[in-house]
């Protein structure tokens, strides 16, 4: 990783663990010696209400400035929110999804509809389509799903598997610690395997 920053956008709706993700990725960036700085949640961190975030990693951060076209990765856990937040990936940047669609708080309101086909627009953007759920469900619990796109994410980033699987640990409760241990694991297997296929 060069001194410039990296920016990684997380987006998904209330209840997903967003907040969990981000603040594993921080510390495993801080544990590899990183300055960080995250931002506070937008949008309504209730269960069901779009939220995002965004961490910024590097040897200097002086700004928490994430316009479109600016962010390295943008990591959703829905499709939709993906959709929504798509703008805001730099040309050559990557995107991590999970396959699942939930129909947010305005579509279940009937102020707005379900975008049509929204994998397909997707993977037309070039998007990673990740089976965070299965992948979960695998390891042991679907509330894995953050972890799960974490594991995806680790890849791209430059920090020790070993560093991850102790921030993990350390950041996790106990009862859930082998859930996520297998949650990240698999998901690291499932995108090298992916990107040994693309190349």
């Amino acid at each position: 990783m060069s001194n410039n920053a990296t920016t990684v956008l997380l987006c998904g709706v209330g209840g997903q663990g967003a907040l969990l993700a981000a603040d594993i990725l921080a510390r495993c960036a801080m544990a590899c010696g990183q300055d960080v700085k995250l931002s506070e949640i937008h949008g309504m961190a209730q269960r069901g209400g779009a939220v995002t975030t965004v961490v910024r990693l590097g040897q200097s951060v002086s700004s928490m400035v994430a316009d479109h076209g600016c962010a390295d990765f943008l990591v959703s856990f829905e499709t939709t929110e993906a959709l929504r937040n798509i703008a805001f990936l730099r040309e050559g940047g990557v995107a991590i999804v999970s396959d699942e669609s939930i129909k947010p708080l305005p579509v279940l309101t009937g102020k707005l509809s379900m975008p049509k086909a929204p994998r397909k627009q997707l993977a037309a953007c070039g998007a990673q389509v990740i089976p965070a759920e299965l992948l979960a469900k695998q390891a042991g619990s679907v509330k894995a799903v953050n972890v799960v796109l974490l594991g995806a994410l680790s890849t791209y980033l430059p920090y020790p598997e070993e560093v991850w699987l102790e921030t993990i640990e350390a950041r996790v409760p106990a009862k859930f610690k082998d859930v996520n241990i297998a949650a990240f694991r698999s998901a690291r297997a499932w995108a090298q395997e992916h990107a040994a296929k693309e190349e």
